[in-house]
């Protein structure tokens, strides 16, 4: 059959992503692929460089999207197919491009983990994520701010002659232009994946990229990759490299992810012009491969272990029962702690291939680790030669600038915006003015008139644009008389995320001088907590609160989600500080998602109520934001339990162990990433 791209439905089980947080995301979010600088001496000196380079300090201009839940519906997901005979492949245009399905029509087979529900969880630098399919992760180190927001998606001419998918957006916190083309050769196993990422500007951008693959885990899965040594980062929380398959002498064999215990990562050190390749086959031999141009140089293995904080893990992210999953991925650095730097006016380009392996099972599961991968390397060769690979790509930088015929999707308007701002055009990738929003529009109006408009009556303020150049056009801005405190808002936001907090703290504190607001209390106690200030903090977080119920009346339908936002902020503050008593009084809201539980045990607990905390956790907390890594509810679990076998005791390492002894955590809250100690993680 001819190659085509169709659209369609995927209906499953899904649970809604809810409105974005309305409060900047001032602080970085939680991320743990973090190295201490003491950690680096001894690695690679370009590593060095690279790890160190343009850390992210925010996500900002994205917002974070943390107000969805558990409670699934069933939902039709829009999808695009792009199909050959023998291969369909399925993508979310509207969830990051998300590559959800890859079926291989000979044997019958998914080749992809294929998660059954749609459920989001806090593991995205922009909170929500999901998992299941190949995602598409530009930015910074972490999965990418856009991995639950829409592509702009349309139909192009494939290299071939026939048709192709292709997905554009604008990268929000790089401020970097990508497309990624996908399609099916007539008859091929392979599916082709052609990706391109673009720096407009006049200045070196870092740029991030990494294609993470989850694939089905079974108990004998193995994971093979032209690598004799790997850089491992486990629960230790640094890197070191280490030998493949065995690291340590009598060790477990970590080309077997089911015999770990615990979530690990290992990069696979692929060296000198080696064909870059990594494979996932179960024990008969079958699984999928990955492979690409010589660009996309890293290679990494993620498991969840079979520990029963991993388990909790993966049946938190689907279904129980429908089975585990591990990533194979592919990045253009070693590691994902890297950035590489990106030049002005260049862009950035490789292809991937998809598809099924099926290699000798002996020589795969043999105890020699070269035959293993020699016999998978050279299953690879016979069913996609590495210079077909290369063929393909050159064939289809040809194509690479083709303008999409119709448009299947639609994105977000950010990129509209920019290309206004920038007299941008960039072939093959359209941001049209037609797709300018609502949210754009203040934006498009401080461009075009040089005017920073009037806050929208009954909302909260929307997103704060931080790139230099929206800086310098809100420091040159004019305003409407009795707005200034506006403008002085937003500025503050800019200024924070260039790193200038001195003169982000002065711009808020002008507004709030000529406006009282929540909204620059809330930067102030933010400002104050990052720089050790708590009680400061905390008085801003009070009069910030104070300020919104005042005001609650105003904002409608969204005062529900602006108090969750700042009670959940001020909340920890506020017990930071010792004052248990305010934070029980902010709590008494009508409120009652997990994560506000969560917090009126936590402040039971710092009352001296042990027994009402108790009680909360015996009734069932279910935290839908829980963040990957976050240990909130088995350390809360283990200190309720102390102060219940201490009394007004002291609680020593005695106690510890008695309560744990006493009070085991439940399974419902073990989401340990790491071995259970008693004290902090070592």
């Amino acid at each position: 059959m001819a190659t085509t791209v169709r659209s369609t439905k995927v209906s499953i089980p899904a649970a809604p992503l809810g409105p974005e947080n309305p409060l900047p995301a001032l602080r970085p979010q939680g991320e743990l692929h973090r190295l201490d600088p003491a950690d680096l001496e001894g690695l690679p000196a370009d590593m060095v460089r690279q790890i160190g380079y343009a850390p992210l300090r925010t996500v900002l201009p994205a917002r974070l999207l943390d107000g969805y839940g558990r409670d699934r519906e069933p939902a039709a997901l829009d999808a695009l197919v792009i199909e050959n005979s023998r291969l369909r492949a399925t993508v979310l245009p509207g969830l990051g491009g998300r590559l959800y399905s890859l079926f291989h029509k000979p044997t019958g087979r998914e080749l992809l983990y294929r998660n059954p529900v749609f459920q989001p969880a806090d593991f995205a630098l922009a909170g929500a994520w999901f998992s299941g399919g190949v995602e598409w992760n530009l930015g910074a180190t972490g999965h990418a701010a856009h991995t639950c927001a829409p592509l702009h998606a349309g139909r192009v001419p494939a290299p071939d002659g026939g048709e192709m998918l292709r997905l554009w957006e604008w990268e929000r916190l790089r401020d970097l232009a990508f497309q990624i083309d996908l399609w099916l050769p007539e008859d091929s196993d392979f599916l082709y994946v052609g990706i391109r990422v673009r720096n407009p500007h006049d200045r070196t951008v870092p740029a991030y990229w990494w294609s993470n693959t989850a694939v089905p885990e079974t108990d004998a899965t193995r994971v093979l990759a032209p690598a004799q040594a790997a850089w491992h980062f486990g629960h230790q929380r640094a890197l070191r490299q280490v030998g493949l398959p065995v690291p340590v002498a009598g060790g477990p064999d970590v080309s077997y992810p089911a015999g770990s215990q615990h979530p690990a990562d290992y990069f696979l050190d692929i060296r000198g012009d080696d064909r870059r390749w990594i494979a996932a086959l179960d024990g008969a031999g079958h699984g999928l491969v990955q492979t690409s141009t010589d660009l996309l140089r890293g290679r990494k293995v993620f498991w969840w272990g079979r520990g029963s904080g991993g388990r909790r893990w993966q049946e938190w992210l689907t279904e129980p029962g429908t089975g585990g999953y591990l990533e194979i991925q592919a990045g253009l650095a070693r590691t994902q702690f890297e950035h590489i730097p990106m030049p002005a006016d260049t862009d950035l380009s490789w292809l991937e291939a998809y598809g099924p392996l099926s290699a000798d099972p002996e020589l795969v599961h043999a105890e020699d680790w070269a035959a293993a991968r020699a016999e998978a390397a050279g299953r690879l060769e016979a069913a996609l030669p590495r210079a077909a690979v290369d063929t393909a790509y050159a064939d289809w930088l040809a194509q690479a600038d083709a303008e999409p015929k119709d448009i299947l999707a639609t994105g977000s308007g950010w990129g509209a915006l920019e290309a206004e701002r920038g007299h941008i055009r960039l072939p093959g990738t359209p941001f049209e003015a037609t797709t300018l929003g609502d949210q754009q529009k203040p934006w498009l109006e401080l461009l075009l008139a040089g005017v920073f408009p009037r806050p929208a009556a009954g909302s909260p303020p929307g997103p704060c644009l931080v790139s230099p150049q929206w800086r310098e056009l809100l420091e040159s801005a004019d305003t409407y008389p009795g707005n200034e405190w506006f403008l002085d808002y937003y500025l503050g936001i800019a200024q924070w995320a260039a790193d200038d907090r001195a003169q982000a703290v002065r711009s808020w504190e002008r507004s709030l001088a000529a406006h009282p607001s929540p909204w620059c209390h809330r930067a102030l106690a933010v400002a104050d907590s990052v720089a050790g200030r708590v009680e400061q903090a905390a008085e801003h977080y009070v009069a910030a609160w104070e300020s919104l119920r005042a005001a609650t009346a105003e904002y409608g339908q969204q005062a529900r989600t602006v108090q969750r936002a700042l009670l959940v902020e001020a909340v920890p503050v506020l017990l930071e500080a010792g004052r248990a008593e305010e934070a029980a009084r902010l709590l008494a809201v009508p409120l009652d998602d997990g994560r506000v539980r969560l917090l009126r045990a936590r402040t039971a607990l710092a009352q001296g109520d042990a027994a009402a905390a108790r009680a909360l956790l015996d009734a069932g907390i279910v935290v839908a934001d829980l963040r990957e890594g976050a240990e909130e509810l088995s350390e809360t679990w283990h200190a309720v339990a102390e102060r219940l076998v201490a009394g007004d005791g002291e609680i020593t390492d005695a106690v510890r162990a008695a309560a744990r002894a006493e009070h085991p955590l439940p399974a419902r809250y073990d989401f340990l990433m790491r071995p259970d100690t008693i004290g902090p993680a070592g």
